[in-house]
């Protein structure tokens, strides 16, 4: 996990010096702690006028053993501290294909993205999780480039890095990154239909088959057979990896 200056993790959209008519007010910072108080994931914020971290959660989980002031200090020598050489190598691609995809689209519109990819983290005993990585714009410069980002870190729901996924505030459109073609590819967000929604927050409510089959007034066959047709349309195995994916793709 050797710390290479040319990577593009550091060199792709790294700012410099901002200029004064960039300088915006950016009351902000509060909202962004009163946010990590309420979700389970860890947050972090990137300032890249210089590849730092602004600002980074307590939450443990990014954290690899250390405390949230080591993590803001280390900024991006973190990840080269710990994320494999492999996955190093994935989050460079992701990084490249990231910021030529967000240059392509209107500079007016580049708030509404975001982009969700899995990595693994090395924690200082050695034990590896694969996380999910949400990233998406705070602050953007006059010229429409990424000043400042905010991230999300949670449990991926997979079970292999990658899964590159751009989403459009608003939009019923993905756009998934193939690693092997390295090219974006458009497709539209799966679409549950109102009873497979209701299984699904049931289940998240830690209801069993036979209970929402009560509270559905149906047969546990017909709960089992929603189920079956969610895995399917969400191309998951299990109800923890629908739940993950759809709570991710605000499908519930």
């Amino acid at each position: 996990m050797k710390n290479n200056s040319g990577s593009s993790l550091l060199t792709r959209n790294k700012l410099g010096e901002i200029a004064a008519a960039d300088q915006q007010g950016q009351q902000y910072m509060e909202v962004v702690k009163a946010f990590a108080r309420l979700t389970y994931g860890s947050v972090y914020v990137i300032d890249y006028t210089d590849m730092s971290f602004e600002y980074v959660s307590e939450n443990p989980l990014f954290l690899c053993g250390y405390s949230a002031e080591e993590v803001l200090q280390m900024g991006y020598d973190f990840y080269f501290r710990h994320v494999p050489e492999k996955d190093l190598e994935l989050l460079s691609i992701i990084n490249e294909a990231g910021f030529n995809f967000y240059e392509s689209v209107p500079v007016e519109e580049r708030k509404l993205y975001s982009i969700a990819y899995d990595f693994h983290l090395v924690n200082k005993e050695n034990k590896t999780t694969l996380i999910n990585h949400k990233l998406t714009p705070l602050f953007l410069t006059e010229s429409g480039k990424m000043w400042k980002s905010m991230c999300i870190v949670s449990l991926s729901h997979h079970q292999t890095a990658g899964n590159i996924r751009i989403h459009k505030q608003g939009a019923s459109d993905i756009w998934e990154f193939s690693l092997d073609k390295k090219k974006w590819y458009k497709s539209e967000k799966p679409m549950l239909t109102e009873k497979e929604t209701e299984v699904l927050r049931l289940h998240a409510q830690g209801l069993s088959i036979s209970q929402i089959a009560d509270r559905m007034f149906v047969a546990p066959d017909t709960v089992k057979y929603y189920r079956r047709r969610i895995f399917e349309r969400l191309e998951v195995n299990s109800v923890v990896e629908a739940l993950s994916y759809a709570v991710n793709s605000k499908l519930i």
